[in-house]
């Protein structure tokens, strides 16, 4: 029921005090559940098996060998334009059941168009709707940088993927050779490959929109607000933060609307595609 409350109230908290921050919610997590897994009423544990996935994915290079590796620090270098930009948009493919899978294998160019769509998403907002400013995708399993190449070749050519002008398109990827492990009995097939996106996007701003709207509704009659002031805190903290993410709402709206004055060279071909 205070969720919003302590959404705004972390998000808050996490401006000021850390450098990148992936964005999770539970509502798009339980919607891939039953729609990918075919799981009718998710529990918890599906949603942290599948959390467990993202994460592993973002910390294999430090425990794991690969033709590319990412280091955690490059996240921020790589996608981080602006200090408060700092909010990443996060998707994991293939989602797939063990039923589902029999032997079928989804190739690289597959589960990388998978991790682009809106479905994907593990936070509820439709990228289609901002523009991308950095990408970064981190492969597992059998993977060579040739199909990456081609993959990331392909997005480019999307229409429906913009990013915005003043960045050139780079897509930061990382391939690591140990496939994705799973929980034995669970819910997620074992695949031969995967890929985890890690993106900053102007579409990120519709999540917190979401979240100051319930905020206002409960925060206009001062709903549960008792409960806080009662641990401690005081009632202009609430207004504080409640600004503080109107203000971000309207820097992601800048950073989207903004042209560049003088369109840059392409990048080279190296370890950013």
């Amino acid at each position: 029921v205070v969720e919003p409350y302590n959404s705004v109230l972390s998000t808050h908290s996490l401006l000021e005090h850390t450098d990148v921050a992936v964005m999770l919610d539970n509502e798009a997590i339980y919607d891939i559940c039953r729609r990918s897994l075919d799981i009718e009423r998710p529990t918890y544990t599906n949603l942290n098996r599948l959390i467990a996935q993202v994460i592993s994915s973002l910390t294999a290079s430090l425990r794991f060998d690969g033709a590319l590796n990412v280091d955690v620090t490059e996240f921020q270098t790589n996608l981080v334009p602006y200090p408060r930009i700092h909010f990443m948009l996060s998707s994991y493919a293939p989602v797939i059941s063990a039923e589902k899978a029999y032997h079928e294998q989804l190739s690289v160019a597959e589960i990388t168009n998978s991790a682009f769509e809106p479905a994907s998403m593990m936070a509820k907002c439709d990228p289609r709707h901002g523009k991308y400013m950095a990408a970064c995708l981190m492969y597992r399993g059998d993977v060579v940088p040739k199909d990456v190449n081609a993959a990331v070749a392909t997005i480019k050519t999307k229409r429906t993927i913009q990013f915005v002008d003043w960045c050139p398109t780079g897509f930061k990827c990382g391939i690591n050779y140990q496939p994705p492990t799973v929980v034995p009995g669970g819910d997620l097939a074992r695949v031969q490959r995967a890929v985890c996106m890690i993106s900053n996007t102007s579409a990120i701003a519709e999540v917190f929109s979401r979240i100051d709207h319930k905020f206002d509704l409960m925060y206009a009659k001062r709903a549960f607000v008792h409960w806080y002031v009662g641990e401690g805190m005081e009632e202009g903290e609430f207004s504080e933060a409640r600004e503080d993410l109107a203000a971000l709402e309207k820097d992601y709206e800048e950073v989207s609307a903004e042209t560049a004055e003088g369109e840059g060279e392409e990048e080279e071909l190296g370890e950013e595609y």
